[in-house]
């Protein structure tokens, strides 16, 4: 069975036909998917459907896209909202220079207060970084510093050094169907030698559909796919990764329940 460990069934694309997009989920052997919020107006949706569904999980956070309209989103809200029994991580959070939609500074800002949430609750942090290692490695080693917390890089699209320094860290990489393309080539290289028990797989749908599903709305079912080539990357059998990657998502999140 394979875990989804990020995806947006809220999102355009996915909440039109929710409830199909769950009934392929499970028909292809997804046995649990985290739903993330990225907006502050978004959370009680997100929630809602965690509650409604026992496969499905949620996250409270802001994207750094949306750093500039949440100003004042800060550790004490993140907290409290994470509170509900089915919300079990912080985020999506983290830095975004590439569309630089909100203001650095502002995300830097926002990164910090997450962060703080994360450590806080235990609960752990969900982290985007698009042409930001620098400055997202700098804030994780000196929050690191500041106390412990635990997170993944979901996405994980950065260099092989930035690799190492979120491992070395204690944090997980999740890799996302980005993988599967033809010019991911350092991509696949660095995905060969992740330690097997900090490996996560996930699909960020409806975004970056795998192959061979390309260009098409994505949706936690091809999670599956993913997984399937990451293990002929590693030269594991599927088998072995999908209760690998599984076993990671629960020893991560571990407010979530099997």
């Amino acid at each position: 069975m394979f875990v989804d460990s990020h995806c947006h069934l809220n999102y355009k694309g996915l909440v039109e036909n929710q409830a199909n997009i769950l009934a392929r989920a499970r028909d292809s052997g997804v046995s649990a998917m985290l739903n993330i919020s990225t907006r502050e107006r978004e959370w009680d949706d997100v929630i809602g459907l965690a509650e409604q569904e026992k496969d499905v999980w949620a996250s409270v956070g802001i994207h750094p896209h949306e750093a500039d309209q949440h100003v004042g989103m800060d550790c004490a809200k993140l907290v409290a909202k994470s509170a509900h029994p089915r919300v079990i991580a912080i985020g999506e959070t983290g830095l975004d220079y590439y569309y630089d939609k909100s203001d650095r500074a502002q995300q830097c800002t926002g990164f910090r207060e997450h962060i703080k949430a994360s450590r806080q609750t235990g609960l752990p942090i969900i982290i985007h970084t698009r042409d930001a290692e620098a400055d997202t490695a700098v804030i994780l080693t000196e929050e690191m510093r500041e106390g412990a917390f635990t997170g993944v890089i979901h996405c994980f699209t950065a260099s092989a050094e930035f690799a190492r320094i979120s491992l070395d860290l204690g944090l997980y990489i999740s890799l996302s169907g980005i993988v599967t393309f033809k010019n991911a080539q350092d991509l696949q290289d660095v995905a060969k030698w992740l330690p097997a028990d900090r490996l996560l797989v996930e699909t960020d749908a409806p975004f970056l559909a795998p192959i061979p599903h390309r260009g098409k709305t994505g949706e936690p079912a091809f999670v599956a796919d993913t997984a399937r080539f990451v293990a002929l990357l590693r030269d594991v059998p599927p088998e072995t990764l999908a209760r690998q990657t599984s076993d990671n998502f629960y020893d991560l999140f571990t407010k979530a329940s099997r």
